[in-house]
């Protein structure tokens, strides 16, 4: 039913409510006289006429006239023209409320997980932030209490204290990236090079890392060079990032596989794949974002700046390639992401 038709409706109905009372009334005061049934219904048409205009007339002009200034002031850039017939505007009204009503409940529910975020962000940042830091002030402070004196306690200290500045180095640094990554966002300098070349540089410089928790790596492909355009020190840091993360995570003895496969329209998926730990799927839509912690506990025991995944994300969504993540929880994850292949 259209808002004219719905006027009309609700204001004979108001009239036909009201005439009858007064009828009912007039007859109750006149019933010990005559009243034959013409002079009831001169009385009772004009009466019912009359209320029936005055209040169809009050619902759109008036009733309707206070909604419009209170859409106005609600949304000032409405698609309702001044000059439009009112018994015409209430189902256009009614349409953008409702828009606006759902569209403002979209922007809320966005403002409320920033909100999240920004709380969730600062404390992870804070906490990977104070820990490096009041370690290395704790055995500064046990050296300039005495320690100093012991030899052999001394450069024990100094050692501790100076990973736990160079951890703080890094997050400084990781985030330093980070900022400047979302800022300024990515300058590219794409060139042909070796893939294949590059995860062996990247699992050698990795290989100290990886042989304290003696996982093995290996490249699964038979493929000994095979060229991708793209930008090779950013690659670099993609393949760094998600293969540390795969050793980090990872079980005694266990391994982290690296495999190439070529995709269709040119494209080759670079996959890293783990039997460590797993993560559940709830974290996937949030797996990505700066600091966020599947588990903080076993995160932050594993050190490391909470970045690394970020970065990833930006570099490869600064070359418009692809990022996938697959895992099962208590079995392994696999990351993977695509590349342009070059002849």
């Amino acid at each position: 039913m259209s808002s004219f038709n719905k006027s009309i409706f609700q204001s004979f109905t108001i009239s036909f409510i009201l005439s009858s009372l007064l009828v009912f009334v007039f007859y109750l005061y006149n019933s010990f006289k005559n009243v034959n049934f013409i002079d009831l219904l001169i009385f009772i048409i004009p009466l019912f006429l009359v209320s029936f205009l005055i209040i169809y007339f009050y619902l759109e002009l008036f009733v309707l006239k206070k909604i419009r200034k209170l859409y106005h002031e609600l949304i000032p850039k409405n698609n309702i023209e001044e000059n439009e017939l009112v018994s015409t505007n209430m189902d256009q009204l009614i349409e953008d409320l409702k828009n606006f009503s759902k569209k403002s409940q979209t922007e809320i529910k966005s403002m409320q997980e920033k909100e999240n975020f920004r709380r969730d962000f600062i404390g992870n940042l804070a906490h990977e932030l104070k820990t490096p830091l009041f370690t290395s002030q704790s055995y500064l402070l046990t050296l300039i209490d005495g320690a100093l004196k012991d030899e052999e306690v001394n450069l024990k200290y100094l050692k501790k204290a100076e990973k736990a500045v160079e951890r703080l180095i890094f997050i400084v640094k990781d985030l330093d990236m980070i900022t400047k990554l979302e800022s300024e966002g990515i300058k590219l300098d794409k060139s042909k090079f070796n893939i294949v070349s590059l995860i062996n540089n990247v699992f050698e410089m990795l290989e100290l890392q990886s042989s304290k928790k003696q996982i093995s790596f290996s490249l699964d492909s038979q493929i000994k060079e095979l060229n991708v355009f793209a930008d090779q020190e950013k690659i670099h840091q993609v393949l760094t990032n998600l293969i540390e993360n795969s050793i980090k995570y990872g079980k005694e003895l266990g391994t982290t596989e690296v495999s190439i496969e070529d995709l269709v329209e040119n494209k080759v998926i670079i996959r890293i794949t783990d039997n460590g730990q797993g993560i559940k799927e709830v974290h996937f839509k949030r797996l990505f974002e700066r600091f966020y912690r599947v588990e903080s506990s076993g995160s932050r025991s594993s050190g490391g700046s909470g970045l690394g995944l970020a970065i990833v994300k930006h570099i490869v969504d600064a070359h418009n390639e692809k990022l996938y993540v697959e895992s099962d929880y208590g079995v392994g994850s696999e990351f993977s992401f695509t590349l342009e292949k070059s002849n």
